[in-house]
């Protein structure tokens, strides 16, 4: 019976660990259904890219309050959570602040940084609740992109770092008092500058219900940080994991430069040089241009549905959308994930080359949003972690356009000038110079 919580501990810690692998590997397979991209070149610049976006939070800050915001919630949760390697050793060893006789007085600084960390991740929690559910930013309250699950899963977050977070000031309240009390296993390590605020509502409780508190909201901290570690493959909050990888992998090309799509490539060299022999093309292998479903886009375009955190910078900026268009930005790259996870489900149960009788393109991005784009840009620089919409509204156009032929009419028009007269505009060549002729 001694070593009963150890065992208990070590099983509980295995299944949080086990389980949040299996997600991992899911994922990595569902984004390897994407196309091959290089995104190798430039080690260097990539290092330096992540490091300034991903780390230092530098596309945050363009908007102060919820940058500074993200940044306490951000540092906090990270920084805090060191703590859980002394708790995971405490766990299996059944030892108590395991490092405090090795770190000494650091120990002391260390656990008083915490607490106020602690304390700023429940300020900035307070802070978001209130702009989101309080009406005061339109990106957030009044958008249809975050009806049901989304708006559900901000809530579920910002309340589970609440609770962390308080769950964590407790302990360390009850731990302090029983310190002070001399109880036996409570060996006097720590400094404790926020949570001894707690220590008058908690001064009349006896020794064996301080020491019940503190073994409570010990176990509860460390199944809290296992239940949300593997509740975040579930969630937009995933991006506090892929944002590192996904900003390294960014586009560094310049933002006006466009992805050469390789089949239409090879089709324009073909025509160039009428020696040239075309490749053999097995039956049903027909090459397909643009993009109509998920597997026909990168794997780092499936990135970045994962990546994302649905903050809708990318909306708030877009010109389209502010224009009253249907465009989101924010929500074509929603409904990439959405039909990845449909997809990849779907593949997992009936094998790798299923094929249901559904599309992104059509079934969850519609014509009429992907026109609207006018390819400037805005979305595109103004998300925090890189992430690029254009390119996916790019390669779904030139589906519409090169597999279905249903672009829009004044497209048509410009195609057909384009062919006949070697010009957007409707002029034969021999009139081009007539302008510089007196009239």
């Amino acid at each position: 019976m001694k070593y009963l919580p150890n065992i208990l501990f070590f099983i509980l810690l295995s299944a949080g660990i086990g389980f949040f692998t299996f997600q991992i590997k899911k994922i990595i397979r569902y984004v390897r259904m994407g196309r091959p991209t290089d995104r190798s070149d430039r080690p260097a610049e990539r290092w330096k890219t992540m490091a300034l976006v991903a780390l230092g939070q530098g596309k945050m800050v363009r908007r102060p309050l919820a940058g500074i915001m993200h940044i306490l919630i951000y540092a906090g949760f990270f920084i805090i959570n060191l703590e859980i390697l002394e708790i995971i050793l405490d766990g299996l060893l059944g030892t108590h602040r395991l490092f405090a006789p090795l770190l000494g007085e650091v120990y002391d600084f260390l656990i008083g940084s915490f607490e106020f960390l602690a304390l700023g991740v429940l300020v900035a929690c307070g802070v978001f609740l209130v702009r989101r559910y309080g009406g005061r930013v339109p990106r957030l309250v009044r958008s249809g992109d975050l009806k049901g699950w989304p708006s559900l899963d901000a809530t579920i977050i910002l309340f589970t770092e609440i609770v962390l977070m308080t769950l964590f000031l407790t302990m360390n309240a009850a731990d302090s008092l029983l310190q002070e009390r001399g109880a036996e296993h409570y060996v006097r390590a720590g400094a404790f500058p926020v949570s001894s605020f707690l220590h008058s509502f908690l001064q009349g409780f006896g020794e064996n219900t301080l020491i019940f508190l503190e073994r409570f909201c010990w176990w509860a901290h460390i199944i809290g940080v296992l239940a949300f570690l593997n509740y975040l493959p579930y969630s937009k909050h995933f991006h506090i994991i892929l944002a590192f990888p996904n900003t390294y992998f960014s586009n560094l090309e310049p933002k006006g430069k466009l992805r050469t799509d390789e089949n239409v490539l090879k089709e324009v060299k073909l025509m160039l040089d009428p020696s040239a022999q075309p490749e053999p093309v097995e039956s049903g292998s027909l090459p397909s241009f643009g993009a109509k479903d998920v597997t026909d886009l990168t794997w780092k375009q499936l990135l970045d549905a994962y990546s994302c955190t649905e903050c809708g910078r990318c909306t708030s900026e877009c010109p389209a959308h502010l224009t009253g268009k249907l465009l989101s930005p924010r929500k074509i790259i929603m409904s990439v994930r959405d039909r990845l996870e449909e997809l990849g489900r779907l593949r997992d149960k009936h094998g790798p080359d299923y094929k249901d009788d559904k599309t992104l393109l059509g079934h969850y991005i519609t014509p009429e949003e992907l026109w609207a784009c006018t390819t400037c840009n805005a979305c595109v620089e103004a998300c925090p972690v890189n992430i690029d919409p254009l390119s996916v509204i790019i390669d779904l156009r030139r589906s519409l356009v090169m597999e279905s032929s249903a672009a829009p009419a004044a497209l048509n028009m410009m195609f057909t000038n384009i062919e006949n007269n070697g010009a957007p505009w409707q002029f034969s060549p021999a009139d081009r110079a007539l302008w510089t002729t007196e009239s």
